[in-house]
């Protein structure tokens, strides 16, 4: 079967995949359309650290083609979603429903592909740049069949994260103000999350001026070019403010337009290495820095929300969708992702 693999010094498109059967437990899903994220262009350039060989992709949906033993909310023919958490559902993490706090589902790879009878490893316990995959049963989440596959596949990921942190994280209120530093997927996402949690003044800031229309049309009430005229909108500061580029001089920025008792979200991914400094008085007005993995999801309970906030029309998926690619052209998909022409590519099988 095909796939994208990456071996440690570049990706490529390959047609002799295999995957074992699934177990107990376990659900085996031919992929429909998966969306390419950055998390995936970091495993090739190394700023998420990943063992090789691996399979990439962790933003997919398709159709249950198996089901292991134990395996009752699913079925085959059943159109699901996919979540990367691979959450054991039994730890104190777990049961107090912070299931991306799961230890067994942070860092621990499997290897349910082979190629040439050698084993690769999944990624973000998903792999969903594969015609087929096999994931934990809590990962597979049943969505409405009307749903498009292609839209569906962003909510594992992007949706999850960025709709997630503001609803889940950091708990915006009606009548509050949001800034959204960087407006690729998951700061488009912050930005419909907002709208739907009723913030008043939602300010996009991103340094390409053709974004501007698409952040609009996802929830911003005002667009920026830089941060530096966010004050001029919010003289005393912003209630919230998402940083979603992973640059330490944005979350500087982002900390210091906070109002008082305001938050600062931190979405994007920095290099592992890397430090950010900011003034430790000015917290003291009750301030905040608040990490986010994953939207704080609960993926069984967030991809059936946000399903349905979809079918009502208040939650956009078909307008993530920029370009669709199939599987062959992940090179071309991987280009515009990296300079920023796509607000998601979506690759098809």
């Amino acid at each position: 079967m095909r796939g994208v693999v990456f071996d440690g010094t570049q990706p490529q498109v390959v047609d002799d995949l295999e995957v074992r059967d699934p177990g107990p437990g376990e659900v085996l899903v031919a992929i429909a359309a998966a969306g390419l994220c950055h998390s995936d262009l970091s495993v090739i350039d190394g700023t998420i650290p990943f063992p090789t060989p691996v399979v990439l992709g962790h933003e997919g949906a398709g159709v249950v083609e198996a089901v292991g033993a134990g395996v009752v909310h699913v079925g085959p023919g059943d159109h699901v979603a996919l979540s990367t958490l691979a959450n054991c559902g039994a730890c104190t993490d777990c049961d107090r429903g912070r299931p991306t706090m799961c230890r067994t589902a942070i860092g621990r790879p499997g290897r349910p592909f082979s190629r040439g009878g050698a084993p690769l490893f999944q990624f973000a316990s998903n792999s969903a740049f594969a015609e087929r995959t096999v994931v934990k049963a809590v990962q597979a989440v049943r969505i409405p069949s009307d749903i498009p596959l292609t839209s569906a596949a962003l909510i594992g990921c992007g949706v999850l994260t960025g709709v997630g942190a503001v609803l889940n994280r950091a708990r915006v209120d009606r009548g509050e103000s949001v800034v959204v530093i960087g407006t690729g997927g998951i700061g488009l996402n912050v930005l419909q999350g907002a709208r739907i949690a009723g913030a008043s003044t939602v300010v996009a800031v991103d340094s390409n001026p053709a974004k501007e229309e698409v952040a609009r049309q996802f929830g911003a009430t005002h667009f920026l070019a830089s941060a530096e005229g966010v004050r001029e909108l919010l003289p005393t500061g912003a209630d919230h403010v998402f940083e979603c580029v992973g640059s330490t001089a944005l979350i500087r920025q982002a900390i210091d337009l906070l109002d008082r008792h305001g938050q600062a979200i931190l979405l994007g991914m920095p290099a592992a290495t890397a430090e950010a400094s900011f003034v430790p008085a000015a917290m003291f007005l009750d301030k905040s820095i608040l990490g986010c993995r994953y939207g704080s999801s609960r993926p069984q309970h967030d991809i059936a929300l946000y399903a349905d906030l979809y079918r009502q029309g208040r939650l956009l998926l078909d307008e993530l969708v920029t370009e669709t690619y199939p599987v062959e052209d992940f090179a071309k998909a991987a280009d515009d992702a990296h300079h920023g022409r796509v607000a998601r590519g979506v690759l098809t099988f």
